[in-house]
């Protein structure tokens, strides 16, 4: 039996939930990955507003469609980072408060531990998201960087995260990080140093996402393999590598969607990601989860692409063989 394909809501949250549920559906999506942001799914309205929870779940039965799990990115990504100007136009007035760059990683931290028990109420147990690094621009070793100073970086993130944790254990809810540049894990050897930072605790994983390998050149069924245990969630998210001689990988401060970019986002199916070895993967690793689109092309209109986008992923899609292709030569 073929996993489950959803919808990464992210990119729609522009659209009313129920105005992107509707198409969503009609399309043939099995089901959407709520972003916690726009109208999609409120935190503090899960937890505070009589019914909130139960008008989501049938809003979601009306148009057949499930939900798996739900996504902080924006929260999670400030629990950690330096704060300057820019998260201020990804938070919320209250989480914002003051500016206070402490203030606002601690108010974020509370914010994903209340956003455990909101993934609880609405019957998930997958909550998506960033971690936020206060060592990721430190990422090219001038001045020089000693690994000390590395090391502070990723005991900030366990101080930081492990509390955060032990309150998605108690909830029965786990933790996908999506291995990305930016975040305290954006690499093989970086997703291990986290685990190890907070003593592999067991409601801490990944939301695998291959886009984010392609352009750093890493292998994402080795990730795979790498991380059996801790594939907690799945996105189906392409991109390209578009090297020139005089671009590079590192996008040359560039916008999205720029041709001169080293590398850019297309639409699934349509960049470098092989998606057949990494569904052999996930056969191989055991994981029944979700796929979930996340849609993100600059150059492409997102409802023709979250559209073609599925019908790739159901196609290349399937389950392990139950028998061994030999078995009819057996003579027993």
């Amino acid at each position: 039996m073929s996993r489950p394909v959803t919808l990464f809501t992210g990119q729609w949250a522009d659209l009313a939930l129920e105005t992107l549920a509707k198409k969503a559906s009609s399309w043939g999506f099995d089901g959407l990955e709520l972003a916690c942001w726009g109208d999609h799914f409120e935190v503090d309205k899960a937890l505070e507003e009589d019914g909130y929870v139960k008008a989501k779940r049938e809003l979601l039965e009306k148009y057949d469609l499930k939900c798996f799990a739900i996504s902080s990115h924006l929260v999670g990504q400030c629990v950690c980072d330096p704060i300057d100007s820019r998260h201020k136009s990804i938070l919320s007035e209250g989480l914002w408060g003051d500016g206070d760059p402490e203030g606002v990683r601690q108010r974020c931290a509370e914010e994903i531990k209340r956003t455990a028990a909101a993934a609880k109420l609405l019957g998930v147990n997958r909550v998506n998201g960033f971690t936020g690094s206060s060592v990721w621009h430190k990422l090219y070793f001038f001045p020089p960087t000693s690994q000390e100073e590395i090391d502070l970086g990723y005991k900030d993130f366990a101080d930081r995260w492990l509390p955060i944790m032990d309150v998605f254990k108690t909830e029965g809810v786990k933790f996908g990080l999506e291995v990305h540049p930016t975040e305290i894990a954006y690499d093989i050897f970086t997703a291990q140093r986290t685990l190890d930072s907070i003593g592999g605790h067991p409601n801490f994983g990944f939301n695998f996402d291959p886009s984010h390998f392609i352009h750093q050149f890493i292998d994402p069924v080795t990730f795979l393999e790498e991380f059996k245990d801790r594939i907690f969630h799945v996105h189906v998210k392409d991109s390209r590598v578009q090297l020139t001689g005089r671009n590079s990988i590192l996008s040359s401060h560039l916008d999205f969607g720029d041709p001169r970019r080293g590398w850019d986002f297309v639409s699934p199916g349509r960049g470098d990601v092989k998606w057949d070895p990494i569904v052999r993967a996930l056969n191989r690793i055991g994981y029944q989860g979700p796929l979930s689109i996340e849609w993100e092309d600059s150059g492409m209109d997102r409802e023709y692409g979250a559209q073609e986008a599925l019908e790739m992923i159901r196609k290349m899609d399937f389950a392990p063989s139950a028998v061994a292709f030999d078995t009819a030569f057996s003579k027993e």
